[in-house]
């Protein structure tokens, strides 16, 4: 079962910074899972929500500020706002990255970024992009097949995992509160991986261990 860190580990620092990436790192993860939003200029940067209030010590949207001016904010404990550019030369192909697309119209330049990463010290297999939004995954594959796929769901569908099925996906990604052991058995039918999220307490630990998943996403990985 992979361990994998939530916003690099943000139950030990300030979530999706450079900071919480070591965290996680330090704590010896397969993998961590980050968001997308986009800059004024074009840039994938690192943040969940697409205003700027809730994580930082600026106001306003994300989309409204270049990526110079977005690295001058504060994201906690004087950390800045990391661009994806900055967690693929920290990390260095170390291990895996779970790369959420939260912004719309972001397929574009995660997909050229991971393109002029593949072979500097980074493959395919380590690489995967999950969205929420299942057209945004059938959108990159689009523009490169290769990139590996994860559906994000927050609900048990009547069809189960056939919906990261046509999405071209390769894992599903449920939320441990909308699972049980039939989606995830229906999910390794279909050739599917399966990694939880989002799991902090030790019950819901056991709980998706008990399930069968291939990977666990927690803000506390070294609970894992």
């Amino acid at each position: 079962m992979l361990k994998i860190g939530h916003r690099g580990a943000c139950g030990h620092a300030p979530e999706n910074t450079l900071l919480s990436i070591r965290k996680a790192l330090d704590f010896g993860v397969d993998g961590f899972e980050f968001d997308i939003q986009m800059s004024r200029d074009g840039h994938p940067v690192v943040i969940h929500d697409p205003t700027l209030e809730r994580t930082t010590n600026a106001t306003g949207k994300v989309a409204d500020y270049t990526l110079a001016e977005l690295q001058t904010f504060n994201a906690g404990q004087g950390e800045k706002i990391p661009s994806l550019a900055d967690v693929f030369k920290l990390v260095d192909g170390r291990c895996r990255l779970f790369i959420e697309l939260k912004a719309h119209d972001c397929n574009a330049a995660v997909a050229k970024l991971i393109g002029h990463y593949i072979g500097k010290n980074w493959r395919y297999d380590q690489i995967f992009v999950c969205a929420f939004d299942h057209f945004q995954l059938l959108g990159i594959k689009r523009l490169d097949p290769h990139i590996n796929t994860c559906a994000l769901m927050a609900a048990i569908p009547i069809n189960l995992a056939e919906s990261a099925s046509q999405a071209g996906a390769m894992a599903f990604n449920p939320c441990i509160h909308h699972m049980n052991r039939a989606l995830v058995d229906d999910a390794h039918w279909r050739g599917l991986k399966v990694f939880a999220w989002t799991c902090n307490a030790l019950s819901d630990i056991e709980l998706a261990r008990s399930y069968g998943v291939d990977g666990v996403i927690s803000d506390y990985p070294d609970r894992l």
